[in-house]
């Protein structure tokens, strides 16, 4: 059934790519421009952004020598945004962005990188790659954090949140494509210390609160890491499930003793970062393009001095630092997004090499 919706979706797009000729084949911008000032407007609301957001935005859309796609919101999308905006930011600080051009550039340069991939990708490559991989995948914007594209029960297609427009892909520009999507797209704008605190104060299913509370009890300048915007980091995060299994493996008395000496519990934190930002595809692609790919990934931790060992098992399965006498930590989900990296959740704690 799956397969028949998707080619649906392919014969959808294909017979309305006559539809979409009125447009002038221009760069991305030309397009929007042409659009926005129209008989019958659309993007006005798109190409007020682009004009407010980091001049590279424009650069980059008006750039012929680029090739870009751009999942473009329809006014109506950009004014459903503005109406929640006051409850998902707070009406003060929503008041304060919108008075500081600064701040407003800012706040939506990373929003409209993230309705943009690197490639043009037809709507054709879409339905492709969603047969490949069971109506579902992830794909990485300029933002850096990736968007999830999957296709419906009754056949459609949504970008995260957002519908596409089936009667508008394939809109093709001199540098690129557009396709429209009827819902703006909104990348995590919360850090990842903030992700881990609103995880561990989950009323209905907590998690992370060992991490968060290791986190408080470590040098402050892990926080305060974690808590950079500007910061660019993995982490791999152990459940609350993993911390119990290493205190019945330590002991009580030997964790309590950790949390309670800074100097103790950081290296253990660190040796959970990777200073890089790192998704599960990039390490994948690091894998692929290893010699021997029997042989463990190294990749190297905050921790100075230290790697973690990243090896797969025979189903193709993510884990860390196993060997013979040790399972190491398998990676249970992984690619959360944050402001500042990305978080792969692991079910075992990681120790540092001893003598660290």
């Amino acid at each position: 059934m799956r397969k028949v919706m998707l080619f649906v979706v392919l014969l959808l797009a294909l017979v309305v790519a006559p539809v979409l000729a009125q447009y002038e084949p221009g760069t991305i911008a030309d397009i929007v421009v042409a659009a926005a000032t129209g008989e019958t407007p659309e993007f006005s609301q798109l190409l007020a952004l682009v004009q407010a957001a980091d001049p590279a935005v424009l650069e980059a859309l008006s750039d012929p020598e680029a090739s870009l796609t751009v999942f473009a919101p329809t006014d109506a999308a950009f004014g459903a945004l503005m109406a929640a905006l006051p409850d998902m930011i707070g009406e003060e600080d929503l008041a304060m962005v919108m008075n500081d051009p600064e701040a407003f550039a800012a706040f939506v340069t990373p929003v409209l990188l993230y309705h943009a991939l690197d490639g043009a990708v037809m709507s054709a490559d879409v339905v492709a790659a969603l047969e490949a991989n069971d109506g579902a995948i992830s794909v990485p914007t300029l933002n850096g954090q990736y968007i999830d594209i999957a296709v419906t029960e009754e056949g459609g297609v949504t970008i995260d949140q957002a519908n596409l427009n089936l009667e508008m892909v394939d809109i093709e520009a001199s540098n690129g494509v557009i396709h429209v999507i009827d819902a703006v797209l909104v990348p995590e704008m919360r850090t990842l210390a903030e992700i881990v605190v609103d995880a561990a104060s989950d009323e209905e299913a907590p998690e992370f609160t060992t991490l968060l509370a290791a986190v408080q009890a470590a040098d402050p300048a892990v926080l305060e890491t974690l808590s950079d915007p500007e910061a660019e980091l993995t982490v791999f995060a152990p459940t609350d499930a993993a911390f119990a299994a290493a205190v019945e493996a330590l002991g009580e008395d030997a964790v309590m003793a950790i949390m309670a000496d800074p100097a103790a519990v950081t290296p253990i934190l660190l040796y959970h970062v990777v200073p890089m930002i790192a998704h599960s595809g990039d390490l994948a692609t690091l894998m692929m393009e290893m010699e021997d790919m029997t042989q463990p990934l190294l990749v190297n931790t905050a921790l100075e001095g230290t790697a973690i060992a990243i090896t797969l098992d025979e189903e193709g399965n993510p884990f860390i630092n196993a060997s013979e006498d040790n399972p190491g930590a398998a990676v249970i989900a992984t690619d959360i997004d944050a402001a500042n990296g990305v978080i792969h959740v692991i079910d075992a704690v990681l120790l540092p090499p001893s003598g660290e």
